[in-house]
């Protein structure tokens, strides 16, 4: 007998099409697949395994008691490791490698204005990153003794701002190319980088000397004169875990952009051409904030070893942004499987709840693309049809261990219908408040063994039809862009929960007064539950609480106090006997 319940949510009724019809051959497979999972027991072996200190051996042997205690003693052992980490990511270099010459004057005067607004916002944002600036500018050889100008680390901004303004000044030369090359080597091992997270922001409009990069007038078309090539200044910027991020002035530099990007894999590129001066410095504030915010948040995530960074960027190579050729692809099958949103916060707060018993499924017909189109740290992304022609994203992680990956899926789906439930009640205590509201994308597991016939597992969920896709804040604390609907939609979560957890990782679109958001993560007090990505008790204390300073809407919605936040529910009918 199945151990799945057939279709019959409202969630998914109105889509419900020729998608529902029965694939027996798929429904038995899967009925084994759910009678042979035992989750609790392959949940902690995961977790174990995550940890990377207990063998595949051990965890057949331990019974659920001894091996629930491991993985607790795992679990707070790694997440201890992580939040150090995070600690350590939040000592930021910070090195602009500008363009001096001519051209680039209206650029230099904004960097001179630049850096003392970056410094504010990053404190107001986010307190914990400590922050220290330098500065390489170049020019090109026919400058001379003013061609190369370093100024090393400092956290004294306003004495790197009279720098600016007192020694760099625009200068011409005698043909189009710089030495880009000379440049970005000086900055990479001239000065003095020590901090975990290292940026370097590079801001020019003409590429280096040589053919591969241009066909401008160049009095050095077989390239650098004194032999530096991208490859062996990148490579060294690798091996000091310096991430480059690019200002892009003009597209004189595109083929030198994808020089480097064979060199290292995507990097970050922002649009900074010119404009009235006050737009100028403001786009140089976002670019240099966001580079700064990002690259945080990547240390943070995944470790400070560039091997880690640039593997994940150098996968990005492989990847196809553009939409396949539809018709030409065949209709796979599938079933899809999720959760009912729950009703009340003691269901979220209850595992047992999100049991297999409890899955609703139904059939599935697809397409999915050959390539995937984007990356994280943990999952790629695909274009995807269902058989109505509806536009999907399939998500799979990049690896799932040793265990079992069914598990691994169904915990992520867990995960998107917690978040859910707690943004459907946000939006009812806001409702009438002229505050946007906040939505989840619902996540289903697709299972499907005809893409390569081997059973394969995916997450879905319907495609953004937006191209302002952002990632708003970051589960290690980090707000890569300050939206105070959100901030507070965070503190909500944990103030409903009374403490229980903390929903982060906040991104998505936003629409006309709405925030469509996926790919949630989740920190709690049991770090037994969703996923590595759960720094427990001490994650809420120092990724949310240590970071978050209350705004208007959270004093709108009396987030602030137990006993109005509690008051306020009552009110609304929204209390439910929960706390």
């Amino acid at each position: 007998m199945s151990t799945f319940k057939r279709f019959s949510s409202k969630r998914n009724s109105e889509n419900e099409s020729s998608n529902t019809s029965s694939t027996n051959s798929v429904s038995t497979s899967l009925a084994s697949d759910l009678n042979n999972l035992n989750l609790t027991e392959e949940r902690l072996k995961r977790y174990a395994d995550e940890a990377n200190t207990l063998s595949s051996d051990t965890t057949c042997i331990e019974g659920e008691t001894k091996l629930r205690a491991r993985a607790i003693f795992l679990r707070e052992k790694a997440v201890s490791k992580t939040l150090n980490n995070i600690k350590l990511s939040m000592k930021v270099d910070l090195c602009f490698v500008l363009d001096c010459s001519g051209s680039m004057a209206p650029f230099i005067d904004a960097a001179k204005d630049c850096i003392l607004q970056v410094s504010n916002y990053v404190k107001n944002t986010n307190p914990n990153i400590k922050l220290r600036v330098g500065f390489c500018g170049y020019r090109d050889y026919y400058n001379k003794d003013k061609h190369l100008q370093v100024f090393d680390f400092t956290d004294n901004y306003e004495n790197f701002t009279k720098y600016l303004h007192n020694h760099v000044l625009a200068i011409s030369n005698d043909d189009d190319p710089e030495d880009v090359l000379g440049g970005l080597n000086a900055a990479v091992n001239l000065l003095n980088w020590i901090s975990t997270t290292r940026v370097l922001l590079h801001i020019g409009d003409f590429p280096p000397h040589g053919r591969r990069f241009t066909n401008l007038r160049d009095k050095y078309p077989d390239g650098d004169p004194s032999g530096l090539t991208p490859e062996t200044i990148l490579k060294e910027m690798q091996s000091k875990n310096i991430l480059y991020f690019f200002g892009k002035v003009t597209d004189h530099t595109e083929k030198m952009l994808q020089v480097f990007r064979g060199i290292i894999g995507e990097f970050p590129v922002f649009d900074i051409v010119g404009g009235d001066p006050i737009e100028l410095i403001e786009k140089l504030v976002k670019a240099t904030s966001s580079s700064i915010t990002l690259a945080v948040s990547l240390t943070s995530t995944v470790g400070n070893g560039s091997k880690d960074i640039y593997s994940l960027q150098q996968k990005k190579l492989d990847m196809n942004p553009n939409e396949p050729d539809w018709k030409i692809l065949s209709l796979q099958k599938g079933v899809v499987m999720w959760y009912q949103i729950p009703k009340y916060l003691n269901e979220i707060k209850d595992q047992k709840y999100f049991n297999k018993s409890e899955l609703f499924s139904k059939s599935f017909s697809f397409k999915i693309a050959s390539q995937p189109f984007s990356a994280g740290i943990e999952k790629c992304a695909y274009y995807a049809l269902d058989d109505q022609n509806n536009p999907l994203v399939i998500k799979e992680y990049h690896c799932v261990g040793r265990t079992n990956p069914f598990e691994k899926y169904l915990e992520a789906i867990e995960i998107s219908t917690v978040a859910s439930f707690l943004s459907r009640e946000f939006n009812l205590i806001t409702k009438g408040k002229e505050i946007h509201k906040v939505n989840y994308l619902d996540v289903s597991l697709l299972r499907t063994g005809t893409v390569d016939l081997h059973t394969r597992y995916y997450t879905i969920e319907p495609r953004l039809q937006n191209s302002g896709y952002k990632r708003f804040n970051a589960n290690t604390g980090i707000i890569t862009e300050l939206h105070h609907t959100l901030e507070a939609f965070a503190h909500f979560t944990y103030k409903y929960t009374n403490g229980y957890l903390v929903v982060c990782d906040l991104q998505g679109i936003e629409l006309d007064g709405e925030f469509l958001l996926t790919d949630p993560a989740i920190h709690c007090v049991d770090t037994l539950r969703f996923g590595r990505t759960n720094f427990g008790k001490e994650g809420i204390k120092q990724c949310f609480l240590a970071n978050h300073k209350c705004n208007e809407i959270c004093e709108k919605l009396r987030l602030s106090s137990n006993s109005k936040f509690r008051l306020n529910l009552e009110k609304l009918n929204l209390f439910k006997g929960c706390f």
